[in-house]
């Protein structure tokens, strides 16, 4: 059963973090100020997230020479998919995968409960101001790419870039639900 993101207010702020990535790299978010930024809410045992993966890559890779800083945020208890959700694990994963993005252990979930994360693949995308412009899906079909016919967070990233307007409407996200700590 999936779960949805939960709706929030566009122009809100984005939440201050301050995280190591599973590679033991230090993050902090008052190093993103004055570009945009893709949050993604991920792990690595999670089949939505799997099977956006590779599209997820493409983006990426295609709008970080543009300007956007993307940071992918694992905020899952690792006990309950040490294989796959533990720091190590993910990791190993961004290095096999070439992952052009750094991806933050949220060990204590503080982080994924300040923006409001509730599932993976979640995304949000923040202006230059790190201000909400979107938060939904990466694209209308997470299961089959070749039945995509909308690429929602590809068309909110031009939007973006071109100065126009947040596009609406803008649909949740929907994934497995983040593995919180009892």
């Amino acid at each position: 059963m999936p779960t949805y993101a939960q709706s929030l207010e566009l122009g809100s702020p984005m939440p201050s973090f301050e995280l190591l990535s599973v590679c033991k790299e230090p993050v902090n978010s008052r190093n993103l100020m004055g570009s945009p930024v893709v949050i993604v809410f991920t792990c690595g045992h999670c089949p939505y997230v799997q099977a956006i993966e590779e599209r997820m890559l493409a983006l990426s890779r295609a709008f970080i020479p543009k300007g956007i800083q993307w940071i992918g945020i694992a905020s899952n208890d690792p006990s309950l998919h040490p294989e796959e959700d533990s720091p190590e694990a993910l990791c190993r994963r961004t290095k096999e995968k070439d992952y052009p993005f750094p991806i933050l252990f949220d060990e204590t979930q503080s982080v994924a409960k300040s923006f409001g994360a509730v599932c993976t693949p979640e995304f949000f995308v923040y202006d230059a101001n790190h201000r909400l412009y979107y938060h939904g899906r990466l694209d209308d079909n997470w299961k089959d790419p070749l039945r995509v016919s909308r690429e929602e967070l590809k068309e909110a990233l031009e939007a973006l870039l071109a100065g126009k307007p947040a596009p609406l409407p803008q649909y949740p996200a929907m994934g497995c639900s983040i593995k919180w700590k009892s």
